[in-house]
């Protein structure tokens, strides 16, 4: 099967979070969302939703820069190599140096786009073996310690399987001390977005060491896999990287150096599903659980991770969360939902088995761009 693509349309829409989600780097009210529409000479379309932030402080990206590779770079590399399946896209973006969700925004889009002409759920057409996948769920720094308890008595209520909370110099210990005393049984992990040192902060991995953990997520700077490495070998809970993990040899070079035993694998990380395939079945030779992350994705991106997620590597809980958890409105028909045992279905339907508001997206739409392929 060839592809033949026609157009690509960029649209910025501008969606407002329920409650803001604060992080280590900084606090999210509204999300500025660059989505990606690809269409073929047959009148077909694919969407894709590039993940990054408006500000660079989670990684080197933003919505503004991935806006700029999109329309200067990546659709004339991929209208001069004249791809004819979404797994050429990596080669042909190759040249352009790491923008990876820039990168991974469009190859989604084409992977969509491609799996409907084939008249397959895109989870499948990427090779997912499970048609559940397992949900965990990612809360921000809270108000006060009554606050973080209470949103996660809701979410365990609400079924999830593993609760992650954020953590940040000066409230981490003592909000993980009152979780884990609350809620003794619970599958618990902490996310620090790489706010901490091995210099400075030993001591509270020693605390946090005992409170029978999952996984501290990517606790130390993004390209420090030594200290990391060094860091893992003096703690019993399992060290899981996420920023430190943009491609396969990361990846490689992370398990040679024991700088941990779980990765969280992103789509927009990393660039695409050619990526994080390779990555997820390095790490599944390997012994080394995976799981999907999150980005504040609305529902184009929840849907693209709910495919990834179905790939075989992905046995521990994600970040794959129901719209209503972030979202008055998503932007997919309908929205995602997670069952009472706390799973996502794999939806039956070609592509990414979700329909796009059309008309809610036109009215969130603050900017736009069109460029045609030939």
């Amino acid at each position: 099967m060839d592809l033949h693509l026609e157009r690509v349309e960029l649209r910025e829409i501008q969606l407002p979070l329920k409650a803001p989600f604060e992080t280590s780097f900084g606090r999210v009210a509204r999300r500025r969302i660059l989505l990606v529409k690809v269409f073929d000479r047959s009148g077909m379309a694919g969407y894709g939703e590039c993940v990054a932030a408006e500000g660079p402080f989670y990684n080197h990206e933003t919505i503004d820069t991935a806006w700029l590779m999109t329309t200067k770079y990546i659709v004339p590399l991929l209208e001069a190599a004249q791809i004819r399946c979404a797994a050429q896209v990596r080669h042909a973006l190759a040249p352009i140096r790491e923008n990876r969700m820039a990168k991974a925004g469009l190859e989604a889009a084409i992977w969509d786009l491609e799996a409907k002409i084939a008249e397959q759920p895109l989870w499948r057409y990427v090779g997912g073996t499970r048609a559940e996948i397992a949900c965990g769920v990612s809360i921000g720094l809270q108000d006060s310690t009554e606050a973080l308890l209470e949103t996660v008595s809701r979410e365990i209520e609400s079924g999830y399987q593993r609760i992650k909370i954020k953590i940040k110099p000066g409230r981490d210990a003592s909000l993980v001390e009152a979780v884990r005393r609350r809620f003794p049984h619970i599958t618990l992990s902490v996310d620090a977005n790489a706010a901490y040192s091995l210099v400075t902060d030993c001591p509270l991995f020693t605390r946090l060491d005992d409170f029978g953990l999952l996984m501290i997520e990517q606790p130390l700077a993004p390209g420090d896999l030594l200290d990391h490495a060094r860091l893992q070998r003096g703690l019993e809970t399992s060290i899981c990287l996420d920023e430190s993990i943009v491609n396969l040899a990361n990846a490689q070079h992370a398990q040679e150096l024991g700088a941990c035993r779980i990765i969280n694998i992103k789509l927009g990380r990393v660039g695409g599903y050619a990526e994080a395939k390779d990555i997820q079945a390095f790490a599944e030779a390997h012994g080394m659980p995976v799981w999907c992350g999150g980005m504040l994705e609305a529902g184009i991106g929840r849907a693209h991770n709910i495919a990834l997620s179905t790939l075989s590597g992905f046995t521990l809980p994600g970040d794959v969360s129901a719209s209503a958890r972030y979202w008055e409105q998503d932007i997919i028909e309908p929205p995602v939902s997670v069952s009472r045992t706390g799973t996502i279905t794999a939806p039956a339907g070609p592509g990414i088995g979700f329909e796009v508001n059309e008309e809610f997206v036109d009215d969130l739409t603050v900017r736009r761009d069109a460029a045609r392929f030939g």
